[in-house]
């Protein structure tokens, strides 16, 4: 892109052509039309790199022609200006004529593809889908209205507003196109689009999980990489963008008649419905990206507003502590979230036969054990990632799938699930989270009398790549801290298993239960795995590898209850969302399992209106509920209805909470997370 100069309006002449700014003879029009990409290699004044200038000219000649008259040489011909060597043939470069001069084959070449160059960057970032799935030779083959428009305002500009409106339009091509890869990474990972208003959190989150899957080397390395990426597309999308507004300007009679026909076909394409591979031929790809960009942002700060008004009502709010929870009085009960374990785990046919058995082979340990066991299905508030977006809806009866939400809730006073436990003043309430590594002031919105995270469970042990020690750790752990104690008060507990997040590598592998001690028996366990590397970029490993970590985590939980249940232990447990595409499929729904284990029949009972399955299977029929409305069915099933706003036991409307959260949705939008720590990706 060595021709920076600025071009006339009217066509540049290649060596030998009519003088610049003359008339062209008959015919000159078809020949300018043909020789465009020798007219691209003339190089315009101001052209001549450093260290090319041609020599002092010679002293004034009065037999010479007037330097300020017209030449006849073309701009960029490789006679030098001064040079008295008029009659010299074209195809002898003057000695001072640059590297154009001594090489013009090889610099009409470099111009064709420069130009070349340009134009294509310019059609990829107009045209470059969000999906990963989409990204197709087809997806390429359109032309996109926003290109011909944009050619057609520089030709009619003059040039110092041509300068400046093609720098705008190549920053404006690098934003877009920066902001379609984080498309494609977040509908990869997280199953929806980037949000340009509460997403930026997260990008530090993603470097983290590289440095866990493939290194700290290797992160820092993509770091990198990303930055120096985001200013290339910029500089770049610029420097075409110059470079194409500079060859229009050069060639206008050529570049106003291709406009034209672009133009016109764009018309004919779109009245006549034309389409390649399903999709217009006719395409307003950009237009329509931009729209959708400026919807979602307005809806992303109305839901701000009016999730701030859905918060604070709250039909349990007012509800005295002794009212609550009566149908659970003198129980153990143990919420635990399984990470990543979604629908996929069940019902995917490469991943569910190890799974499935799992469960019916638990599901029958339990029952030889005298526990009864239903279980169904939630819809998660998100998809991938951002684990805490679904532990807050499940726990809250609110729908929070981004972030403005979730710093909503956590900084009022909304009852949850666990901090109802809290306050009936009936129950001693512990969090075991093993992924908090920081400290985390959301445990006393939840209620929670005491939180345990990865600093203060005792591991001494290696971490499994993301998981900071292996969830039969955790229980252990557990067990030796808060349930094996004697207490004046029954215990509700909240754990967290990170054992089967990903990469899903290395994964741990049970031992006995005596053998666990401070986890450092797990050094050769986790040599003896497999690398993360390999498994995060072969996706037919990463689903194998998802598969045994739920096998792994599903036998941890249900083995620790036989072990160390007892006749008043309740546990409910479920997964926070499905793992990501490249392993539960670009089409998977946000669905997960939730199960139900008590000893006490009675416990049972209060939920029989529910449709559930027996056992910790769900069936393909089971009841699916949305996440958010979990709490009040909760707390309805085990106490006193506090109105008419709440559901009855065993309805399958939404609970009130739920409702007023889903009329405040964003319309249309994806959904949106970020974190502040590491606690629960």
């Amino acid at each position: 892109m060595g021709d920076c100069g600025e071009g006339e309006t009217s066509a540049a002449a290649a060596p030998g052509d009519a003088a610049y700014g003359d008339t062209a003879p008959a015919g000159a029009a078809s020949h300018a039309a043909s020789s465009v990409a020798d007219d691209l290699n003339a190089a315009t004044p101001g052209d001549t790199p450093p260290g090319d200038a041609a020599p002092n000219p010679p002293a004034p000649n009065p037999s010479a022609p007037n330097p300020s008259a017209p030449s006849d040489a073309a701009p960029g011909d490789a006679t030098a200006p001064g040079d008295t060597t008029a009659d010299q043939p074209p195809t002898e470069p003057a000695a001072s004529g640059g590297w154009r001069g001594k090489y013009p084959v090889a610099a009409r070449a470099l111009a064709w593809g420069a130009t070349a160059v340009s134009v294509a960057l310019v059609f990829f970032a107009l045209l470059l889908p969000s999906r990963l799935p989409l990204i197709q030779p087809s997806a390429f083959l359109h032309i996109p209205v926003e290109g011909v428009l944009g050619a057609g305002v520089l030709l009619i500009l003059p040039p110092v507003p041509r300068r400046v409106a093609a720098v705008l339009a190549g920053v404006f091509l690098g934003l877009l196109t920066i902001l379609n890869l984080l498309d494609i990474g977040f509908n990869e990972f997280l199953g929806r689009g980037f949000n340009v208003v509460l997403d930026w959190i997260l990008l530090d989150d993603a470097q983290s999980y590289l440095k866990d899957s493939l290194g700290s080397t290797t992160a820092t390395l993509a770091t990198i990489g990303a930055v120096v990426l985001v200013l290339a597309l910029l500089a770049v999308m610029t420097l075409a963008c110059l470079r194409i507004g500079k060859v229009m300007a050069r060639n206008n009679t050529v570049a106003t008649r291709t406009v034209l026909v672009l133009g016109t076909t764009w018309v004919v394409c779109t009245a006549l419905g034309l389409q390649v591979s399903g999709a217009p031929i006719a395409s307003r790809n950009t237009v329509v990206l931009v729209q959708n960009r400026v919807k979602w942002v307005k809806a992303t700060l109305k839901d701000e507003r009016e999730f701030e008004k859905v918060a604070a009502r709250d039909s349990y709010g007012n509800v005295p502590g002794d009212q609550l929870l009566t149908g659970l009085r003198g129980k153990d009960v143990i919420f635990t979230f399984i990470e990543s374990y979604g629908r996929s785990a069940i019902e995917d046919p490469e991943i569910a036969p190890g799974v499935d058995a799992v469960l019916d082979e638990k599901t029958e340990e339990l029952s030889d054990a005298g526990y009864l066991s239903k279980s169904g299905w939630l819809t998660s508030a998100t998809y991938g990632g951002n684990s805490w977006l679904g532990h807050s809806t499940f726990l809250s009866g609110l729908w929070i799938d981004n972030q403005s939400r979730y710093r909503t809730v956590t900084a009022g006073h909304h009852t949850t699930i666990t901090s109802a436990f809290k306050r009936t003043g009936a129950w001693r309430t512990v969090g075991i989270m093993p992924g908090v590594t920081k400290g985390w002031p959301e445990a006393k919105f939840y209620g929670l009398d005491n939180l345990y995270d990865s600093r203060d469970l005792g591991y001494k042990g290696p971490k499994f790549s993301w998981s900071t020690m292996p969830d039969q750790y955790a229980l252990t752990a557990f067990e030796r801290l808060e349930h094996g104690k004697k207490h004046d008060k029954p215990l509700m507990s909240e754990i967290i298993l990170t054992s089967s997040h990903q990469p899903w590598a290395p994964i741990p592998k049970m031992i006995g239960w005596d053998e666990v001690g401070d986890g450092s028996v797990y050094d050769d366990i986790k040599k003896a795995g497999k690398d993360p590397k390999d498994v995060f970029t072969d996706s037919t490993q990463a689903r194998a590898e998802y598969g045994k970590s739920i096998q792994y985590s599903l036998n941890s939980l249900i083995d620790y209850v036989v072990k160390y249940g007892n006749k008043n232990t309740v546990l409910v447990f479920l997964g926070d969302h499905q793992p990501m595409a490249k392993v539960s499929g670009d089409k998977a729904s946000h669905d997960v399992p939730v199960a139900i284990v008590a000893h006490d029949p009675a416990v049972m009972k209060r939920i029989s209106g529910w449709g559930w399955q027996d056992g910790l299977r769900p069936g393909a029929d089971t009841p699916v509920w949305r996440m958010d409305t979990f709490r009040d069915r909760f707390l309805n099933a085990y106490g006193p209805q506090p109105g008419s706003g709440a559901p009855s036991s065993g309805s399958t409307s939404q609970g009130s909470s739920g409702s007023e959260a889903s009329r405040s949705e964003p319309s249309g939008s994806p959904s949106a997370g970020s974190t502040r720590s590491k606690s629960s990706r």
